[in-house]
């Protein structure tokens, strides 16, 4: 039975404040997923010790990646990944729609990505596209009608997962958007559980999501909440077990 995760690694800095790449390959590793997707990575940035983290964490697990650069400044880059031991092909990589001229307490808006693979599955073709939302109602607006378009979700074949962070809880019409053309994989799992994910420590909001399409069945759900898993980042992981229909 095939594995995904999604995992919002926050740079590699632990709610303890320490800078840790194998610490977060660690708490990947103990859940053993076949495809992992990665959120806020640093690539040669000097805040995090120049480190391509998507290299370090892939080679820590025997992987090989795709990273998309949300945000790239000469060397320095920052953004998303797709990792697994599978046989992969890189769709698409870009970045989403932002708002120059919005503010959230006197700062500009985070640059936002996706990126888009192809992953062989036990026999089948399986298309999956991480991505991280912003963090305020409008841009998850202008994001989330860019995925459902024509560039992204409108041109994926079946079968499909669409995972990472959402910065939204089920409340939220980015949310909703994407529960109407996709299933949450909380809802189709058995006994629906809730799995919230943020903050690690004492995890209460349910941001972190995977959607599927047709032809996904979601046969096991759960945020593994291990003592490392709570320190490692200020998220914790989400975890689904599914089967190519």
């Amino acid at each position: 039975m095939p594995r995904i995760m999604t995992y919002n690694v926050h740079s590699c800095r632990g709610v303890d404040g320490r800078l840790d790449v194998a610490r977060v390959a660690a708490v990947i590793a103990q859940s053993r997923p076949d495809i992992v997707a990665l959120q806020e990575l640093d690539v040669h940035r000097p805040r995090t010790g120049r480190v391509d983290q998507a290299h370090a964490i892939a080679e820590r697990l025997g992987m090989h990646f795709h990273f998309n650069a949300a945000l790239t400044v000469e060397e320095e880059r920052y953004g998303d990944a797709v990792l697994t031991g599978l046989p992969m092909r890189l769709v698409k990589s870009a970045p989403l729609p932002n708002l120059p001229r919005v503010r959230v307490r006197g700062r500009g808006l985070e640059d936002r990505g996706a990126v888009w693979v192809e992953i062989e599955v036990d026999g089948r073709t399986l298309q999956v596209i991480n991505t991280h939302l912003g963090l305020v109602p409008p841009e998850q607006k202008v994001q989330s009608e860019a995925l459902i378009g024509p560039d992204w979700l409108g041109a994926a074949p079946r079968p499909l997962i669409l995972l990472g962070d959402f910065n939204a809880t089920p409340r939220y019409a980015a949310y909703k958007r994407f529960g109407a053309l996709l299933g949450d994989a909380r809802r189709r799992a058995p006994g629906r559980p809730g799995a919230p994910t943020f903050p690690s420590r004492l995890p209460m909001l349910r941001i972190d999501h995977v959607f599927v399409s047709e032809g996904v069945e979601v046969d096991g759900l759960h945020a593994p909440d291990t003592a490392l898993g709570k320190v490692a980042s200020d998220h914790l992981p989400l975890v689904v077990d599914f089967t190519l229909a």
